[in-house]
């Protein structure tokens, strides 16, 4: 749809470009990398071989994710060889490309939490910090994260606006993991969902959106 507005000279907020950049996990890290912000290390692999391979390489645990996707959904964080193995024979049987494109990240030693970052514009206007629910170590509000008020800090102000820029800007959630070596960056949203950040922060979120898109719309 975006695609098709964008055609036919309508501007939108988020444009298709960073719409397609942040859909691809893969996309997005590359795009991150280029304009050096610092990520979880990330390997990729395109067959059973590889996959293995690179788990092997960042070490056990490792994080497996699909390329596209959200809400946690299809994550995985594989401990030992016969986790791996029977994740990748999953995969494998589903038949689906996309599903088949092995995404492996360092199980990066955070709290157990990490942090979302409200990007409009040039402008960081709320941050929180998204905690795990018990059993689990995901943080998505979506399967029961809880989210508390995050001060913004420089370091905070700096990475998120490096990282919005570096897929194109606009509407964007850049989450982070608090590491020994930094703040990481290991995702940009452009599908923002708030209700957590909103409900941590009393930001008025939905007004700062909508006066980013009039200032836009005038430019």
């Amino acid at each position: 749809m975006t695609a098709l507005l964008e055609n036919f000279g309508i501007h939108v907020v988020n444009q298709f470009n960073v719409s397609l950049v942040c859909g691809n996990k893969l996309f997005a890290t590359l795009a991150l990398i280029k304009a050096g912000i610092p990520t979880p290390k990330t390997l990729t692999a395109f067959t059973e071989e590889g996959a293995f391979k690179a788990i092997e390489k960042l070490g056990y645990p490792a994080v497996m994710k699909p390329v596209v996707g959200s809400w946690g959904r299809l994550i995985a964080l594989v401990r030992e060889r016969d986790s791996a193995q029977a994740i990748i024979e999953a995969r494998e049987e589903m038949q689906n490309a996309l599903l088949q494109i092995y995404y492996v990240q360092e199980y990066v030693k955070r709290p157990p939490r990490d942090l979302r970052v409200l990007v409009i514009g040039e402008e960081v206007a709320a941050a929180s910090y998204r905690y795990s629910p018990e059993g689990d170590w995901r943080t998505n509000v979506a399967r029961g994260g809880t989210s508390q008020s995050c001060p913004l800090t420089d370091e905070i102000e700096d990475i998120a606006l490096r990282a919005a820029k570096a897929v194109g800007g606009g509407v964007l959630a850049v989450d982070c993991m608090e590491s020994p070596r930094g703040l990481l960056v290991h995702e940009v949203n452009n599908t923002v969902e708030f209700r957590g950040l909103y409900s941590a922060t009393k930001v008025d979120i939905p007004r700062k959106i909508i006066e980013y898109t009039v200032k836009v719309i005038k430019k």
